[in-house]
């Protein structure tokens, strides 16, 4: 299997990274960013800032766009052509929406074509949240690890690493509009009755509990 990348997919995969990275540390970070304006940014506040930038970009960062590099290769398996196209306007939409305080990203898509059955993209399609599901339990042992070791960045990272696929895992898996459970369920609703109950439940549970409430 032949896995490429062309120039401008590099590009958008990057902006995509970096976009989200700053969309997630404005939401977790909200009351320092707030505090920014208009006002001299303190050396503490920045740093809180730098900290929660890579924070994001391991967790968030690394959720969505695994998400969806998932897709392409399952599509390019399958003899697809494939590439991930970032949405700008939703990307810009996703930083304003985490300065106002609020939760959203929908940083793009991978976009494929060629002949396919059913089946084949039903399961390009439930490539997404399996790979989610795959860094939850990554993510779970960082977060051990760090309770283990009494080491509090680690631990932050693996419970918002963990939190973040959790919800992107249930999320895609809602049967509308574009996302990955409409066409899952087109092609079985029983596969899609075995991903969704646990996924969706997953993430109706975790998000109960508020992504600020370890930072």
């Amino acid at each position: 299997m032949d896995i490429r990348f062309s120039r401008r997919e590099r590009r958008d995969l990057a902006v995509a990274w970096v976009a989200l990275g700053v969309a997630f540390t404005a939401f977790y970070f909200n009351g320092v960013v707030r505090s920014l304006f208009g006002g001299v940014p303190s050396t503490g506040a920045l740093s809180i800032l730098g900290v929660g930038f890579v924070l994001s970009m391991l967790t968030a960062g690394i959720g969505f766009l695994l998400h969806e590099l998932a897709h392409k290769v399952v599509a390019v398996h399958y003899g697809q052509l494939a590439e991930f196209r970032a949405d700008y306007s939703m990307l810009f939409l996703a930083v304003m929406a985490g300065l106002a305080g609020f939760l959203f990203a929908a940083p793009g898509a991978v976009y494929h074509r060629g002949r396919i059955t059913a089946r084949e993209q039903g399961l390009i399609a439930l490539a997404g949240p399996a790979v989610n599901v795959a860094l939850v339990a990554v993510f779970a042992g960082v977060w051990i690890g760090g309770e283990a070791a009494g080491f509090d960045l680690l631990r932050t990272i693996g419970y918002l690493g963990m939190i973040i696929n959790v919800l992107l895992a249930g999320f895609n898996m809602l049967p509308f509009g574009p996302l990955d459970g409409k066409k899952v369920m087109r092609w079985s609703r029983p596969v899609w009755a075995a991903s969704a109950v646990p996924t969706i439940g997953g993430a109706i549970a975790f998000f109960l509990r508020p992504l600020g409430s370890v930072l």
